[in-house]
């Protein structure tokens, strides 16, 4: 049977880009289509505008911790209008710098929502297009509990188009997003309130790391109300009201509540049962450690399985998929030491197994090296704020399994780690290695408080 593509790609977020990209690169013809702007969630309404957010967010920082470094107490001001104008001109400058790198790999793009006939037959608004292999990357999108008045809320999607920024903003949620934006709209000078149903934010992160940055969070004023549910929101003299389940039973006030309770699969709409594609838990696509699923000629990769939903990841599975199928070069990824990052005030970072999971795994063997201390950009400060890091080790050997850290650059810290990790270091090879002074990372070679 002749097709009219080799691939054709549903999604052009960072794993459908760069698998079409890969794939063409070995002369396949592809075909891409999104519904929505280039790039995803990452680039549209995930990591790139929530970084330059977090950027925004420490130069209001480092105003306030100004005066302890010698520089006159002065008065400035934020515009949120203008500023977000920039964030979205960035973004729209990203859009162009993909469609131009489609159209130089010989990528057709194709606008529209996509969904299935039969396992190689799409429709797309009211074309149908026929491809001998098909990729769905669609990602996924923020889910909200079904409680009265959640019309009224906002997820993060939202979060970036905000006209103004609220007096009072109520998060619904403490996973990494309600965490990261709790942050950066204290720094604006927001009343922010987090609301998560676990005794502590950023359930699933170790238990150090997670009381280090609830700490951190407290310390900058933001109110923590933990063992708790959203039970309704109701709109009342130009506020809204947002009840409490749980261990506080209360109502919080806001000007804006956003919902941060995570996210599903993006799979809906596809059509994915006239072409034998079979859906899990959430979901999510069913896929083989080769990105295949159900049906043989279907793949998936990104946050639309079941596997981890980062970016970096995404893009990898793509590169796999396409290497493994268009290059002839059959890969398969490793999951086990895939870095990842809070970007909050604090900032933390992980990479490995917590200690909590390596204790499950190894029992009495794990031990655990962790210290606190005081960096020396804080020293002169009158915050007084702390870093934690942690390394999980095994056996004798004291084989590295997780390095977990909360504190300035943390994420680019556990990030440089995270190859020395993968390859087997042990604690006696961070001991005998000499570090740069004075720095934080340092202290990941002198730590021995056990």
């Amino acid at each position: 049977m002749t097709f009219d593509y080799d691939l054709f790609v549903i999604g052009a977020g960072p794993g459908g880009l760069a698998a079409a990209k890969k794939a063409a690169s070995y002369g396949a013809r592809v075909a891409i289509a999104e519904k929505e702007a280039l790039g995803g969630t990452c680039v549209n309404r995930g990591c790139v505008p929530k970084k330059l957010i977090v950027h925004a967010a420490d130069v209001a920082l480092q105003n306030q911790m100004a005066y302890s470094y010698g520089w006159s107490d002065s008065q400035t001001t934020f515009d949120w209008t203008k500023f977000i104008k920039s964030v979205h001109q960035h973004i729209e400058s990203i859009h162009r710098s993909s469609d131009e790198q489609l159209q130089k790999a010989g990528i057709e793009l194709i606008r529209g929502q996509a969904t299935f006939s039969d396992p190689h037959t799409i429709k797309v608004n009211e074309n149908k297009v026929t491809a001998d292999k098909i990729l769905i990357a669609v990602g996924a999108q923020p889910i909200q509990p079904k409680i009265p008045g959640i019309e009224y809320s906002i997820t993060s999607r939202e979060m970036f188009h905000l006209p103004y920024l609220p007096k009072r903003l109520a998060i619904i949620g403490g996973g990494y997003v309600g965490v990261e934006f709790s942050s950066m709209m204290k720094a604006f000078g927001c009343q922010v309130t987090i609301i998560e149903q676990d005794e502590m934010v950023l359930s699933g992160f170790d238990e150090d790391l997670r009381r280090g940055v609830q700490e951190g969070l407290t310390k900058r004023s933001i109110r923590f109300i933990g063992n708790s549910n959203a039970k309704q929101i109701k709109y009342a003299e130009e506020s809204f009201l947002l009840t409490l389940a749980g261990s506080s039973q209360q109502i919080v006030t806001a000007d804006t509540i956003l919902v941060a309770t995570g996210r599903a699969p993006n799979t809906k709409d596809l059509g994915l049962e006239n072409a034998g594609v079979e859906l899990g838990e959430k979901g999510a696509i069913k896929v083989d450690e080769y990105n295949c699923t159900t049906q043989e000629n279907i793949f998936a990769v990104g946050d639309c399985t079941n596997r981890l939903p980062l970016t970096p990841v995404a893009r990898s599975e793509g590169v796999a998929f396409a290497n493994r199928v268009f290059g002839k070069k059959p890969q398969k990824l490793n999951y086990d030491y895939v870095p990842s990052a809070v970007f909050a005030r604090p900032e933390a970072a992980s990479v490995g197994l917590t200690e909590a999971k390596a204790r499950e795994k190894f029992g009495d063997s794990v031990k655990c090296y962790r210290d606190r201390f005081q960096p020396l950009f804080s020293q002169l400060t009158k915050d007084g704020e702390q870093a934690t890091i942690k390394l999980v080790v095994e056996g004798e050997s004291e084989r590295v399994l997780g390095a977990h850290m909360v504190g300035e650059h943390a994420a680019d810290i556990i990030q440089t780690l995270t190859v020395a990790i993968r390859k087997g270091i042990t604690k006696q090879d961070l001991d005998q290695t000499i570090g740069i002074h004075p720095t934080t990372a340092e202290e990941f070679y002198l730590i021995d408080c056990q």
